[in-house]
This record gives structure tokens, C-alpha cells and sequence, in this order.
């Protein structure tokens, strides 16, 4: 094999990424996919397997405990916690920066590749994304609620409550801020980025979206066997409608649309009702 000056067999660094910029080879494109998950989402997943393990060997059935999302962190301090809302935030996005820093290198001879354009996470079609993002959200959010409240009621799902924060002047600001940095990281990391990097890695299209729908899926077992279902199933919606469009654009405004929904429509609601 021919080395050049630069030390690396046919133009490539000895650790198998090109000198001068570009794709790096199958190895380090796996090692890359790895770490990001272990830093974002698949963590994620085992921790909700370890949550959902937890659930099961505790007494009483899962309808009868409570998975509490978007809660205080500083109860009787708002400013407290708001700061920690606002940090939480933050930090939870930080892996999609490195996700657009990743995709951003693949670029030849070192140019810049497309970052987050390359898989529709732009401002290219506005109009398109947020109409057919609602059109997504109006479909997966109605199914999904019923499908929530049947696993539920047959013992499989825990007891959702989207929120639970104390009544301050920021509680929706925040909701709402939590509802798109959920959408944003989940279709641009399970999505958008994954499915990229499964393609280069050789995988077929259908143990690609097989791939993400069930880490999708791993994700919320914290919720119980309902959520793991419901989610996996958007996966596949999700996956065949970014293969047709090209675009996590609507992916990110229909689950920002699910997710507001569900955290700012909760309290109002739930005081009212009492099948949630």
C-alpha cells in the first residue's frame, strides 16, 4: 500500500480520516455514531431501561406510578429554578452542536460539508415544514393519546404528567423551550444524523430505520411498555417520511407541536378530567 509524506496510506491520516478533510473511513464513522449516542440519546435509552426495571419490581402496578416530566428543581425558589430550567436546556442541546460540527467536516479537502443543511434542519422552506409539521403532529398526537390511555388502562404504561411546575411567569416560556429542544435533538440526532451515518456505514434501509425507530423507542420505556410501542411506531412514520422529503424540518416542527400540546395543555386539562 502506498504511503504518502504525510504518513497515511492513500492520502489518509494513520487514525483512517482522510488528510485533507472529507468522509472518514467505515471504523471511525462507527466509533463517531457510538459516542454520540453514548452522549445523547442512547444513554438516554439505558437509562430509561434501568428506570423502567425499577418500575416493575416496585409494588403496585405501573398505572399507579408516575413518570413527572419538565419538574421544579428548586421548589419555593423560581429564580433558582429557572436558572436550572435554563441550564438543562442548554446543555441537553449541546450534542446536536457536535452533530452539525461532525457533519460540518465532511466536506472535501477540508472546505466545510453541509452541516445541518444536509439533512434539513434549515430555514430553506419554512412554509413547508411547519405545514406539513402540523399536518404530522394532528395525526401521530391523536393516536398517540389514545394508544397512551388503552396501555394505561391494560397496565402497561405508567401515569404520564407533563408538567408539574410551580405556577411562575416563566412556566410556559419554559414548557414550551422544553417541548423544542426535545424535537430538535431527537430528529436531528435519531434521525437526521443516524441515518446518515448508517447509509456511509453500508447498512440497509430497512435496518436503518429499524435502528432508529427502536432506539426512539428505548428512550421512553421510562413510560412503560405503551410508551415504548408508540414511540417506535412514530420512529417508522418519522424515518419513511424523512426518506420521502429529505428534510428534518416537519419531523422538528411536528414534534415541537406534539410536545407543546402535551406540556402547556396538561394543568389546564388535567383539573377538569380525571382520565389522565
Amino acid at each position: 500500500m502506498r504511503a504518502d509524506a504525510r504518513g497515511g496510506e492513500h492520502g489518509r491520516e494513520p487514525g483512517g480520516e482522510p488528510a485533507g478533510g472529507g468522509v472518514p473511513t467505515r471504523r471511525v464513522l462507527g466509533r463517531e455514531t457510538l459516542l454520540v449516542l453514548a452522549l445523547s440519546l442512547g444513554a438516554s435509552g439505558l437509562s430509561a431501561l434501568i428506570s423502567f426495571v425499577g418500575s416493575l419490581t416496585r409494588p403496585g402496578g405501573l398505572k399507579d406510578q408516575a413518570a413527572r416530566l419538565n419538574s421544579s428543581y428548586a421548589p419555593d425558589r423560581p429564580w433558582l429554578d429557572l436558572t436550572w430550567q435554563l441550564f438543562g436546556i442548554a446543555t441537553a442541546l449541546v450534542p446536536v452542536l457536535l452533530v452539525a460540527h461532525l457533519l460540518t467536516r465532511e466536506g472535501p479537502g477540508g472546505h466545510g460539508g453541509p452541516g445541518l443543511r444536509g439533512i434539513g434542519f434549515d430555514l430553506r422552506r419554512p412554509g413547508f415544514d411547519l405545514g406539513w409539521g402540523a399536518v404530522v403532529a394532528a395525526g401521530i398526537g391523536g393516536s398517540g393519546l389514545l394508544l397512551y390511555l388503552g396501555a394505561r388502562e391494560a397496565g402497561f404504561n405508567l401515569t404520564v404528567v407533563p408538567e408539574s411546575l410551580p405556577e411562575v411567569w416563566w412556566k410556559i416560556p419554559v414548557l414550551i423551550a422544553s417541548a423544542a429542544q426535545n424535537s430538535v435533538v431527537e430528529e436531528v440526532i435519531v434521525v437526521g444524523y443516524l441515518l446518515r451515518r448508517l447509509d456511509q456505514l453500508g447498512w440497509s434501509p430497512v435496518a436503518a430505520l429499524a435502528a432508529s425507530s427502536l432506539l426512539r423507542g428505548s428512550y421512553h420505556l421510562y413510560q412503560g411498555i405503551g410508551g415504548f410501542v408508540g414511540n417506535v411506531v412514530m420512529g417508522v412514520v418519522f424515518v419513511w417520511l424523512y426518506r420521502r422529503w429529505g428534510r428534518v424540518g416537519p419531523l422538528v416542527a411536528a414534534h415541537a407541536l406534539i410536545d407543546i400540546v402535551a406540556f402547556v395543555g396538561y394543568g389546564p386539562v388535567a383539573d377538569r378530567v380525571d382520565w389522565l
